[in-house]
């Protein structure tokens, strides 16, 4: 079993935790990390530019001008995409770029990122952040007793004083165990646990 010290919020240890190895030990593949952030980024695209094409323009179906002795071009519609105003040759339409990759292979790229940062020496773990109330210079204290300065911080439940408190942090964002995802653990520098959220890691993906 992997250990990483606990420490309070003035950045003293107080424990040790101990980490699974078959999730925050594993090798690590630069490919499988990057299939799985190339599917997290596309299914955020929006997919919706769209042109009108030739079809989708209001305007009259009538012949331009005569065929034959005006010197122009045999012009035919006012909707062509040869003239100004007309549709849009071969033009985006309306799509979903989102596409799947295997369970397994989710699963296996989570415990490869948490291994990164394990590994990288970048993950550390709190005892606790109790929030008397809601208050951004709390945690800004607090992130800098820990000489944080950009993070990811992982909590096991709901907590609304520390999510609302953080916030308008830069460089921080506050996740909860069922959101974790490879994407931002590879975003932020650091990745914080609370101690309790080991446990939900741990029981969400050892199955």
């Amino acid at each position: 079993m992997a250990v990483v010290d606990v420490l309070n919020v003035t950045g003293d240890k107080v424990s040790q935790a101990e980490l699974a190895d078959d999730i925050f030990n594993v090798a690590v593949k630069g490919s499988v990390l990057h299939e799985v952030v190339k599917m997290q980024l596309a299914g955020r695209r929006a997919g919706t530019a769209s042109v009108k094409n030739r079809s989708d323009i209001t305007g009259s179906t009538k012949k331009l001008y005569r065929q034959k002795g005006t010197g122009n071009a045999r012009s035919g519609s006012v909707k062509s995409p040869l003239r100004r105003g007309g549709g849009v040759t071969f033009g985006p339409q309306p799509k979903s770029w989102a596409f799947k990759v295997p369970k397994k292979v989710r699963r296996l790229a989570l415990k490869m990122a948490l291994s990164s940062r394990f590994q990288a020496e970048d993950l550390m773990v709190v005892n606790t952040i109790d929030l008397a109330e809601v208050k951004t210079q709390a945690v800004v204290k607090v992130l800098a007793d820990l000489k944080i300065e950009n993070a990811l911080i992982v909590t096991d439940a709901e907590d609304i004083k520390l999510e609302l408190s953080a916030r308008n942090i830069k460089g921080i964002k506050v996740i909860r165990t069922e959101g974790l995802n490879v994407y931002d653990i590879l975003k932020y520098k650091k990745l914080l646990l609370l101690e309790t959220s080991i446990k939900g890691i741990e029981g969400r993906l050892s199955a």
